[in-house]
């Protein structure tokens, strides 16, 4: 349930992945994030509340995605806050299975009933979770007050990767992808399918990208260099040319 502590916080967590990159050990990482007080926080304990959230979904992540002593490099190469956004969302994804359910369930939506199935609503959120199951088969069973602090922080992760406008709003729209984000949920896919991931492009489903923007997005990571294009039988094929993520090297930054 960390989102009823933070969003994506990316500011914050752009600092822990370049203090690891430099660092290249989580127990130092630690120390230096709370006895210093890296983020800023007024307390040790909600210092240690977000380091633990943040530190969290980067040791979850797998070869799906960049490797953290790459991330800061990947988020270099972002143009804009959103950008971040969006490349630090699949880190959240990858950590909490109540998340990824949740955005599964919008993913579904989109097929039948399109943006309009980017409903926010605290009373939509609240339907989806209470269908929710753990792996031992138990439900979700928070209380109101937790569950309505879940519910505004999934919909600041929506305001944060563009697909909420504003705090005021609740229906969602189709978010706007940036090129390194394009590169990151591309990768995604390729690693998490294969050769076969442009039939089902998860990373792109994850930011809410319907079929119909398929074509566009193909054709923008086939123009880039890191990616190649083939035909086989008159089906487009799009792979990486080398490493999935060979076009971020590890940062070696001063923090």
């Amino acid at each position: 349930m960390t989102l009823t502590r933070c969003g994506l916080l990316v500011d914050r967590a752009e600092t822990l992945a370049r203090l690891y990159a430099h660092h290249r050990d989580w127990t130092v990482v630690e120390e230096k994030w709370i006895d210093e007080r890296v983020d800023q926080r007024s307390t040790r304990g909600s210092s240690k509340g977000i380091y633990r959230a943040l530190s969290s979904r980067f040791k979850t992540a797998g070869s799906e995605l960049p490797s953290i002593v790459q991330l800061p490099s990947v988020l270099d190469q972002c143009e804009t806050v959103r950008d971040k956004a969006q490349v630090l969302y699949f880190y959240l994804l990858e950590d909490d299975s109540l998340v990824q359910y949740t955005i599964h369930r919008y993913v579904d939506r989109l097929p039948e009933s399109g943006v309009a199935g980017l409903d926010f609503e605290q009373e939509t959120i609240e339907r989806l979770l209470n269908e929710f199951h753990y792996g031992d088969g138990s439900e979700f069973g928070y209380a109101e007050s937790t569950t309505r602090r879940w519910g505004e922080g999934i919909r600041s992760v929506m305001r944060e990767i563009g697909v909420l406008d504003s705090q005021q709003t609740q229906q969602g729209q189709i978010p706007n992808l940036g090129s390194t984000p394009l590169l990151v949920a591309s990768g995604y896919s390729w690693e998490t399918h294969g050769d076969d991931w442009l039939s089902q492009p998860t990373g792109w489903l994850y930011l809410f990208q319907p079929d119909q923007y398929w074509d566009s997005l193909a054709e923008r990571l086939s123009d880039d260099s890191n990616w190649e294009a083939s035909g086989i039988h008159g089906e487009l094929r799009l792979q990486p040319i080398d490493d999935t993520y060979s076009w971020a090297d590890p940062w070696e930054g001063e923090i």
